[in-house]
């Protein structure tokens, strides 16, 4: 996002309230200011300036800018948040750069990096193919999930061919939207795959033991 701000603006001591989840510990709260002025443009509206992560363990230096219709940057990037556990190395690798590249903006790069998500499942679950395509065949007969979550994955794969390939076009485009779909989505899958059956055993063990 380019947002062009005046050379005529004016320091104030009064701050905007920034409420995020910081993009480096995921605690969700006000930013603490570190500054004693932010910086506004009358003529564009825009504030912009400096804050840190309220959480002790992290106070992350994060750098805002506001318009008036709300928060529309920060850096480092907001990335979207997903449940990190029983998810593989490999796979939670893939996936983190997908939504790394989404942060940034890298839409292209993101789709990418959802389709090899979609690979290292494959490889970790033991799904063998001439391509993925075939894979995600035989990851069917491997895993149990709902059949819309199995067609899901065809449709993130075509999308990540759109992303690599000129000659696919499958997709209108590979923007903002298609990509905060499909992470959505490979979020679920995830959960599916790897997440399920950890949280029925945990939920199994609060059980009375039988006497």
């Amino acid at each position: 996002m380019n947002i062009k701000v005046s050379v005529s603006c004016s320091a104030r001591t009064d701050h905007p309230r920034i409420t995020i989840q910081c993009p480096a510990c995921g605690h969700a709260g006000t930013l603490d200011t570190i500054i004693p002025h932010d910086v506004y443009d009358s003529i564009a509206r825009i504030w912009y300036g400096q804050r840190k992560c309220p959480n002790p363990a992290c106070v992350i230096h994060i750098f805002y800018i506001q318009t008036s219709d709300g928060l529309v940057f920060t850096y480092p990037p907001r990335n979207i948040a997903f449940d990190k556990n029983n998810i593989p190395e490999n796979v939670l690798m893939a996936f983190e750069e997908a939504i790394i590249c989404h942060s940034n903006n890298c839409f292209i790069a993101s789709a990418i990096m959802i389709r090899k998500t979609l690979e290292e499942v494959c490889e970790n679950r033991g799904a063998e193919g001439g391509n993925l395509k075939k894979r995600l065949q035989a990851l069917a007969k491997l895993i149990v999930v709902p059949q819309e979550l199995i067609s899901g994955m065809d449709e993130l794969r075509l999308l990540g061919n759109d992303a690599a390939h000129i000659e696919s076009q499958t997709f209108t485009e590979v923007g903002k939207e298609e990509i905060e779909v499909s992470i959505e989505f490979t979020k679920e899958i995830l959960k599916a795959v790897y997440q399920y059956e950890n949280l029925l055993s945990k939920l199994r063990g609060l059980k009375k033991k039988d006497k």
